[in-house]
């Protein structure tokens, strides 16, 4: 890609701004482990909510969107439920609430609330870190991967280089830089620097994406996109098979979709749907989702940060998504997009658009917008993964007496050992399909037993829910090469459900052969989180000991909202798609649905909120 002077002034405006407001935010990070990590709690629930937004609009994830469109089409709506996509959806309707209900500063000290301070509560907390940890490093690996690839198709200058008999790439060295000055403005000003920085790094990302829809769709017309397209590419729904024939026009596009075991869609979707209800109970992974529900004012302002997020994200990200596929599918080279072994690579389709297609200026905004992407997902995870060392391991367990400013301090070791560690998995290779499908559909698996467990049924405790982690994790180490030995080719969401069977068989074994929690700590956990679920004998305690007391009776109608809610955030995605695409009978469609969806949201969802 050929950068412009103006490009690159761009970029470097964007750089030094960011790094310039996050170390201005430092002063106010450096007070205590509550302003380091959470910023006090003083952040408004919109902020967090923008910066929620940012943070899922990495690089990464916008590379593979891209390509996923390009070759599956508006049916790619659907494949983001393999995260599953709509956890936003369960903790905007009520986990956020009972989360923030909490009052703690990490996940992993939401455990000691809701199992005391016992053996198997502190082996439970224990895990609970370790799979922080793990998390952070396959997330910051992913993001290496991507930010890499990224880099070097648009930046012009070969970087590539040898030390100590290592072979460093342009890509590593792109991944190194950016990643080097992302860390020292996270490092320095904690979670202020991270919100802070988002927000504006949202604003420009925002004005990018509309301006790049905006070309593309000047540029383009419904019947170039058609013929560029098979049958059925322009189209939500599906059958048992998928239904697309790349075969006529690029059959490299058919390839990708053997290649990723998508053929048979509609027993992909039901893998979806049993992943996405046990995923989405057990809440966010110890990571940046959760510290920003416990950095909000209140449980009721944290359901409102992830209503928020969806609702400013969906569009300007995907009317980008769209803008760049049918930029690309219209006047591709594709010879432009192969890799080293002659392979076609979906994934350059995002930096190959930018390079022929938007001019100079909106070029080096855009690309600014996407690095402000990476930048803010990235330092959300490294800050979130050194709350978990600091406050959960060293704090908890070898100095509970240290000054703030010691912690803060050794805050700034973690974090750097944390990114050298991501950097050297993030360089070890791999494309960001392989990863995501190891984290979403595998490392996913060892989570969710334990997770579901802990918030709806009393009798599960801390050794129940460390036998279920420990088994998951096992499972993950063990499972897939056993599978390869074999000769069984499975897809990681195909093996979600053995891993969730032997996480689940451990954390039923390991509660019931110890004994249940202390009475006391369950009556305090229910009667300040209030879930809903099977607490039968902790509820009827709680309300002999004060009748006023009246316990969460809102599972339908929270599952209600949870349906509505799903459809809402799914019209979000498509109408951007069916804009670009001037699909306007399905737009029209998808406008009608929205507005009545966002109707049922605003009078059974939101008006009803309460802390």
């Amino acid at each position: 890609m050929k950068l412009a002077t103006l490009d690159i002034a761009i970029i470097a405006l964007f750089l030094a701004a960011t790094i310039g407001l996050g170390l201005w935010l430092s002063r106010l990070a450096s007070r205590n482990l509550k302003s380091y990590f959470l910023a006090g709690n003083d952040i408004p629930w919109y902020m967090l909510g923008l910066s929620n937004a940012s943070g899922m609009f990495d690089v990464s994830g916008t590379m593979i969107a891209v390509a996923w469109m390009f070759v599956y089409g508006v049916k790619s709506a659907w494949i983001p439920w393999l995260w599953p996509v709509w956890n936003q959806i369960i903790m905007m309707i009520f986990l956020a609430l009972w989360m923030r209900r909490s009052a703690v500063l990490t996940g992993a000290e939401w455990i000691s609330f809701r199992f005391g301070d016992g053996a198997g509560a502190r082996l439970a907390h224990i895990v609970t870190v370790l799979f922080a940890v793990i998390i952070v490093i396959a997330f910051m690996a992913y993001f290496v991967e991507g930010i890499g690839k990224f880099s070097a198709q648009f930046l012009p200058w070969d970087l590539a280089f040898s030390l100590a008999g290592l072979q460093f790439s342009s890509e590593d060295s792109y991944a190194l830089i950016i990643i080097g000055l992302t860390t020292l403005y996270t490092l320095k000003g904690g979670f202020y620097s991270v919100v802070g920085t988002e927000v504006m790094q949202f604003l420009i990302m925002t004005v990018a994406c509309l301006i790049v829809g905006i070309i593309a769709f000047g540029a383009t017309s419904a019947e170039q996109i058609q013929a560029a397209v098979p049958a059925g590419w322009d189209s939500l729904w599906f059958g048992w098979e998928l239904g697309l024939d790349w075969s006529s026009l690029l059959p490299a596009a058919d390839a990708r979709i053997a290649e990723d075991g998508y053929g048979a869609f509609g027993f992909l979707f039901m893998l979806m749907i049993f992943k996405g209800i046990f995923a989405s109970l057990a809440g966010p992974v110890p990571s940046y989702d959760m510290q920003r529900v416990l950095g909000t004012r209140s449980p009721s302002e944290a359901a409102k940060m992830f209503g928020l997020t969806p609702l400013v994200l969906s569009f300007p990200r995907y009317f980008m998504i769209a803008g760049i596929t049918v930029l690309a599918l219209v006047y591709m080279d594709t010879g432009a997009l192969l890799d080293d072994s002659g392979r076609l690579d979906f994934e350059r389709v995002l930096p190959y658009a930018i390079s022929e297609y938007v001019d100079a200026g909106f070029r080096g905004l855009l690309l600014a917008g996407l690095l402000a992407a990476f930048m803010s997902t990235f330092a959300a995870f490294i800050n979130a993964g050194s709350a978990y060392v600091v406050n959960d391991l060293y704090r908890k367990y070898f100095n509970r007496e240290g000054s703030d400013r010691h912690y803060v301090r050794l805050s700034y070791l973690v974090t750097g050992a944390l990114v050298l560690i991501g950097l050297y998995f993030g360089f070890a290779g791999g494309n960001i399909q392989a990863r995501t499908d190891w984290i979403v559909g595998l490392l996913y698996g060892s989570y969710v037993a334990s997770n579901v467990l802990k918030w709806l049924w009393w009798r599960f405790n801390g050794f129940g829910y460390f036998a279920g982690m420990a088994a998951g994790m096992l499972g993950v180490a063990v499972i897939p090469p056993a599978l390869e030995a074999a000769g069984i080719d499975w897809l990681a969401i195909q093996q979600f459900p053995l891993l969730l069977a032997v996480a689940m068989l451990g954390s039923v074994a390991g509660c019931l052969l110890t004994a249940p929690v202390d009475a006391a700590q369950l009556k305090q956990f229910y009667r300040q989180t209030r879930p809903w679920g099977w607490w039968g004998p902790v509820a009827a305690a709680v309300m002999a000991e004060d009748p006023g007391f009246k316990p969460n009776r809102d599972f339908a109608r929270d599952m209600g909202n949870v349906l509505v809610g799903i459809v809402w955030q799914m019209t979000l995605v498509v109408i951007p798609m069916f804009v670009m695409i001037r699909a306007t009978d399905s737009l029209l469609w998808s406008l009608a649905v929205f507005a009545v969806t966002t109707w049922l949201l605003k009078k059974f969802w939101w008006d009803r909120l309460e802390d």
